[in-house]
């Protein structure tokens, strides 16, 4: 007799960081191992999981909303991610059926699936001690690949609730990352992502570091890129010559750093609980400039963190002017349940908004004149995504440049062989999130 799951689809949406991508996809390429098949939208699914996100209460909202409408639909639902181990109950709260799975408990995924479709609730939130390589992946991108380097962090900033959800840091064996690695550029994968909650602290906890595990990469015999995703500026100090030296001398690795400094008052940080103060992040940001000039580099900031006061902003927007950071990743304040500063007194919401928008005006206008120096830039892009009408691709400084299908001569459908392939450009025009350019013949 035919397996019965076999006719059965299950739909995955993922939400948040490159890891909450990399656990859909892995979910995924259980669940199709094990005979299930991947709808390809939420109304033909026999079954909907949501991988979620709960960084800003603004995010757990959506969250919410989402799992409510996919609810409505009678289905089996799974709820998997931050939210869902974070703050069960809540989850809980829309729909008493729901199961769950932690983002460290991916490897019950289709216990928990199988036991959906026989009406029995599941909540799969203990931590497991697989590491989350060398799994089957159902793939969302043919040319990028999200390898996930570690579990956890560090720190304990007080207003993040990704480590309540993710927990200490767990770093995975260089072998087993450069295998992954290694399978996936075999498969024609040509962009490495490298992610966890913090790569700056890869490998504290096993004797290593990350230059350690990029060394290793970068040795492989293969053309590749590496994206190096978001290192705390704390946990850069101990090997900032090092880490500096491979990402100038070596072609694999993108020159692009993300790290996060979240406001430019050392008070205000220090209530954070951040572990680093503006100064470390400034000479960072120049000594990384100095040896790199073309390098790109990304930032964060919390706008109205609780007992932030004017001044105390305005050194924001200071740093901010003095450092001109080519992308800044900017959030409202938000309160999470269950950290440290969801206990603090909030600021009035108005004037959260208003700094906010203050960033936001200062960030455009920066990034755009940070954009202007690469107009007129000729070379070579890795072309790793497509938009309705263009192709994207990124230089060696991770810049999207996009270019029209038309200007290629391409169709929509003909684009996508144009997938993964280099192609050189010239940058013609500027905005603030991308350059734009056309094909060099």
């Amino acid at each position: 007799m035919a397996d019965s799951r076999l006719k059965r689809k299950v739909w995955i949406e993922a939400y948040g960081c490159p890891s909450n991508i990399a656990d859909s996809e892995i979910i995924g390429g259980l669940l199709t191992a094990d005979g299930f098949e991947l709808a390809k939208n939420q109304t033909e699914a026999d079954a909907s999981i949501i991988v979620t996100c709960s960084v800003k209460d603004s995010t757990e909202h959506k969250m919410i909303h989402r799992i409510k409408e996919i609810t409505k639909a009678g289905r089996p639902v799974v709820v998997a991610g931050c939210l869902a181990k974070a703050d069960s109950s809540k989850v809980e709260s829309v729909n008493s059926k729901i199961s769950l799975i932690g983002p460290n408990s991916i490897d019950s995924t289709v216990h928990v699936v199988r036991s959906a479709f026989n009406n029995k609730k599941v909540l799969a939130l203990d931590d497991s001690v697989l590491p989350k390589l060398n799994l089957p992946r159902a793939r969302s991108n043919s040319v990028i690949s999200i390898v996930e380097i570690a579990n956890g962090c560090l720190s304990e900033c007080s207003f993040c609730q990704t480590k309540i959800a993710r927990g200490w840091l767990k770093s995975y064996r260089i072998g087993d990352i450069i295998r992954q690695i290694s399978r996936d550029i075999s498969d024609g994968y040509k962009e490495i992502w490298l992610s966890s909650t913090d790569n700056g602290c890869y490998g504290k906890d096993i004797g290593l570091d990350l230059v350690d595990l990029l060394d290793s990469a970068v040795s492989i015999d293969a053309n590749f890129m590496i994206r190096v995703g978001m290192m705390n500026p704390m946990y850069i100090p101990s090997m900032e010559e090092k880490l500096i030296k491979i990402f100038k001398k070596n072609k694999k690795i993108f020159k692009f750093i993300h790290i996060p400094v979240q406001s430019g008052n050392d008070r205000v940080l220090k209530m954070m609980k951040r572990g680093h103060t503006v100064d470390i992040f400034k000479r960072l940001v120049k000594m990384f400039r100095y040896e790199i000039p073309r390098l790109t580099i990304a930032t964060d900031i919390i706008a109205g963190f609780p007992s932030e006061s004017e001044d105390e902003f305005q050194d924001t927007l200071s740093l901010i002017s003095e450092v001109r950071p080519d992308v800044v990743n900017i959030s409202k304040y938000s309160s999470r349940p269950g950290t440290r500063a969801g206990k603090m007194n909030r600021l009035d919401s108005q004037l959260v908004k208003s700094r906010t928008e203050q960033l936001h005006v200062l960030v455009k206008k920066i990034s755009n004149e940070q954009n202007l120096n690469w107009k007129n830039w000729r070379g070579s892009i890795l072309v790793d995504e497509l938009t309705t009408d263009a192709l994207i691709g990124r230089n060696f400084a991770y810049k999207p440049i996009f270019v029209p299908f038309a200007q290629c001569g391409l169709s929509k459908e003909s684009a996508k062989d144009k997938l993964g392939s280099e192609i050189q450009v010239n940058v013609e025009d500027v905005s603030p999130n991308a350059l734009h350019g056309s094909l060099l013949q």
